[in-house]
């Protein structure tokens, strides 16, 4: 008499999680950007570039002990902002996502077992890492420069995760571009959406001390209280309603590009 045996249950595969899949792919774009270090130098170069430019022509206008907006600093401390914003323009992925498309590497991830949302988020996080290490440095240099950071070392660490945030924000409506045109020279061209929202906002002077028509502009720009949150951690302190508005804009900017992501990469082909 034999006796019947147990049919053996497979184990199931171990699911891994959105956010380890993200940083997996994170990772690796990481590693893309440090086997060509030198794609960092325009990041650093062009946003310290305009910070000297700006502040040669305008520091005797504003000399610090006559400015009230200025806080007892130099006007180097309020161009600041405007200078990190900038380097966060210069994210990389979309074009990376390009070279992906083109090369058939992006449908392969399309096939794999991984959520569509990690597929998005992989290469930003490599820009919130990058764009961080550039936010640290380009304000370290401003120290020397006698430029203080008025809400000390915490204020200094979330301005340089606000500003990595927005670069986020940026890099990933960029891939929005890119996975609508997959073409690189377009992808490339919509960048410069960015200067022209730059220099909408109260870049020079605050905005109360702006022409009507520019305030109005610059009012209804979301870089504007951005670069409002990040001078008042400079200039002022913690200043909660700045603050609030500058997460907000973020947060909301970056919901909504995660929303239309994902909905552009399920409707791809």
């Amino acid at each position: 008499m034999t006796t019947a045996t147990k049919p053996q249950l497979s184990t199931p595969a171990p699911q891994t999680s959105t956010m380890s899949e993200s940083l997996i792919l994170g990772g690796r774009a990481i590693r893309e950007a440090l086997r060509t270090p030198d794609s960092l130098l325009p990041t650093m170069f062009i946003p310290l570039f305009f910070l000297v430019v700006n502040v040669g022509q305008a520091a005797r206008i504003f000399p610090s002990g006559d400015t009230p907006f200025l806080e007892g600093q130099n006007y180097g401390a309020f161009q600041l902002p405007a200078s990190l914003l900038l380097a966060a323009s210069f994210g990389s992925a979309a074009l990376y996502l390009v070279e992906e498309i083109e090369g058939g590497y992006f449908d392969k991830l399309r096939a794999a077992p991984i959520s569509r949302m990690s597929l998005i988020l992989g290469r930003l996080y490599a820009e919130f890492v990058k764009t961080g290490v550039v936010s640290i440095v380009m304000v370290l240099l401003a120290l020397l420069f006698g430029i203080r950071i008025k809400s000390g070392i915490a204020g200094f660490v979330v301005l340089v995760v606000m500003v990595a945030m927005w670069a986020m924000v940026f890099s990933g409506f960029m891939q929005l571009i890119a996975l609508k045109t997959r073409s690189a020279a377009a992808t490339q061209g919509a960048s410069m959406i960015f200067f022209p929202l730059l220099f909408l906002t109260p870049n020079f002077v605050p905005r109360e001390q702006l022409t009507r028509p520019m305030e109005i502009a610059a009012t209804f720009n979301p870089v504007t209280y951005v670069m409002e949150a990040a001078r008042s951690l400079i200039l002022e302190g913690f200043d909660g309603p700045a603050l609030t508005k500058g997460f907000a804009v973020v947060g909301l900017s970056m919901a909504l590009m995660l929303f239309l992501s994902v909905r552009m990469v399920n409707s791809y082909d």
